[in-house]
């Protein structure tokens, strides 16, 4: 028997990284949002099947790329909270838990019409992106630090919508022969 206490360290990190679904290690709510229930399904069953099948392949490119359009979301909320001067604060207001509530149910319907917004007039979401409940929870903080219409027009200028659906972000791609 080994009594090292770290022995196990590595698989305890992996098996971490495979519940992480958001941000926030040994956070077990995470299945709680439709979104994150939704990534933990495509886990469970992609860890049922041989890792050798074109099954597995094709479910762990899935995973994969659902975690990233999430961390690139993530990561053009945080870069437009920093701009705003949130630098310090963008992690914290970012964080989204089962604990976590709404600071005032009479913004529910304002956040509800500024994150539809967002999601219509700003690339701030790709264009196959389901809203998440999680950014309703950002945009009620950013409400309640009135701070949520600067945000919009902070989106609109730094991701702007597209004609035809291309990115901001991206150059146009040239015609193919």
């Amino acid at each position: 028997s080994n009594n090292n206490p770290y022995a196990s360290f590595g698989a305890t990190l992996a098996r971490d990284e495979e519940q992480n679904l958001w941000s926030t290690p040994h956070d077990v709510t995470h299945t709680e949002a439709d979104d994150d229930r939704v990534l933990y399904n495509m886990i469970v069953v992609r860890s049922q099947l041989d890792k050798d099948s074109e099954e597995w392949q094709k479910l762990n490119y899935d995973i994969y790329t659902l975690r990233q359009t999430r961390k690139e979301v993530r990561s053009r909320w945080k870069h437009i909270l920093e701009d705003l001067g949130f630098q310090k604060e963008a992690d914290s207001l970012l964080s989204v838990t089962k604990l976590s509530i709404i600071s005032d149910s009479q913004n529910m319907s304002k956040a509800r019409d500024i994150l539809l917004k967002l999601s219509e007039e700003t690339n701030i979401f790709p264009t196959s992106w389901e809203l998440s409940e999680r950014y309703l929870f950002v945009v009620d903080r950013l409400i309640a630090l009135d701070a949520a219409d600067e945000f919009f027009r902070m989106a609109s200028a730094v991701y702007p919508k597209r004609p035809g659906g291309d990115r901001a972000d991206e150059a146009p791609r040239p015609l193919q022969s």
